[in-house]
C-alpha cells in the first residue's frame, strides 16, 4: 500500500485519531503497521471504519500489534476464546463496563491495549467516550505531580460500581462459578514505555485506595483526580456502527461506554494485548 494512500485525522485536541484508506482484512507490511502503531501511540486512541473482519482475520491483525491475552471473568467465543462478545441485549439496561476505567487494572499486568470491533450497533446513540491521562497528567500543578509520582494505588476487581455492569454477562458467559476478586497495586502516575509520557494510572472504576492508606483516607484526593481526569478538554467520543475498529492504549487512556440505548441490541467483540508490570 503506498504510503500516501494513509490518511489520519484527529477526533479532538488531546487524544485520538481516525484512519482512512487501510484494509485489515488483508495482510499489512511491516511499514504500514508501524505507521499504524505510531499513530495509536501518538494519539492514545485509533479508530479505523468500515472493516469487514471475519474473526481469524480480527485476531491475525490483533496478533502484528502485539501478544492477546483473554479476559479473566467471560468465556471467549466458540473457538476463538480471546475474542470476548460484549452484549447488551434488548431488555437490559445495564451495559458492560459502564463507568470510566482502565481496562483490568487489578492484574499484576494489565492489558497494554484493547482493539473493540463494533458487529451489531443502535442506529443511533452508544458512543464510547475516551480521556488522555496524559493529558490530565500534565495539567496538574507541580505541586501535585510531585506529590502523586511516589504512590502507588491499589486496584480491586470487586468494587461494587463496575461488578454490577459485569451482571447480565457472568450469567451467560462466566468463565467459572467461582467469581474470583483481583487485586494490585501500581504507580498512580505510570511512564509509556515507548514515548516516555507520564499518564494518570487510577480510575473510578477499580482504584479503592492508596497503598498503605485506607479508603477513608485516600477518598479526597482520589475524589478529586476522578473528576480531574476525565475533563472535557482531555477527551474525544466515537460513534460506532458495523465494522468500527478502535484501538487504544489501556495504559494512558480511560473510556466510557455512554448506555442511552435502552431497547436496542448491541454487539461488540473485544481483544486485548497482553501488557507488564506498569513502572
Amino acid at each position: 500500500m503506498a504510503k500516501a494512500a494513509l490518511e489520519v485525522s484527529p477526533l479532538a485536541g488531546a487524544v485520538g485519531v481516525e484512519v482512512r484508506g487501510v484494509d485489515l482484512s488483508q495482510p499489512i507490511g511491516p511499514a504500514l503497521l508501524e505507521r499504524l502503531r505510531r499513530a495509536w501511540l501518538d494519539a492514545g486512541v485509533l479508530v479505523v471504519r468500515d472493516q469487514q473482519l471475519t474473526s481469524d482475520a480480527f485476531i491475525a491483525f490483533a496478533r502484528a500489534l502485539g501478544e492477546v491475552s483473554e479476559y479473566p471473568f467471560l468465556r471467549g467465543l466458540p473457538g476463538h476464546p480471546e475474542i470476548t462478545e460484549v452484549v447488551k441485549l434488548e431488555h437490559e439496561t445495564i451495559n458492560f463496563g459502564g463507568v470510566w476505567h482502565s481496562d483490568t487494572t487489578y492484574l499484576q499486568k494489565p492489558p497494554t491495549a484493547t482493539l473493540l470491533l463494533a458487529r451489531e450497533t443502535p442506529p443511533f446513540r452508544g458512543d464510547t467516550l475516551f480521556a488522555s491521562q496524559v493529558a490530565a497528567y500534565e495539567a496538574l500543578s507541580a505541586g501535585l505531580k510531585q506529590l502523586l509520582r511516589p504512590l502507588r494505588a491499589v486496584n480491586s476487581s470487586a468494587k461494587a460500581e463496575v461488578t454490577r455492569t459485569r451482571e447480565d454477562r457472568l450469567r451467560d458467559s462466566a468463565r467459572s462459578a467461582d467469581r474470583q476478586a483481583f487485586e494490585a497495586a501500581h504507580p498512580v502516575v505510570r511512564r509509556q514505555p515507548e514515548t516516555g509520557r507520564l499518564a494518570l494510572y487510577v480510575n473510578p472504576a477499580h482504584t479503592v485506595r492508596f497503598d498503605g492508606m485506607t479508603e477513608v483516607e485516600s477518598a479526597p484526593l482520589l475524589g478529586f483526580l476522578f473528576e480531574h481526569q476525565v475533563r472535557p478538554e482531555f477527551t474525544c467520543r466515537v460513534s460506532w456502527r458495523p465494522g468500527t475498529l478502535a484501538i487504544w492504549d489501556n495504559r494512558s487512556v480511560l473510556h466510557l461506554p455512554i448506555n442511552d440505548y435502552h431497547g436496542y441490541r448491541r454487539v461488540m467483540h473485544r481483544i486485548t494485548l497482553a501488557g507488564d508490570t506498569p513502572t
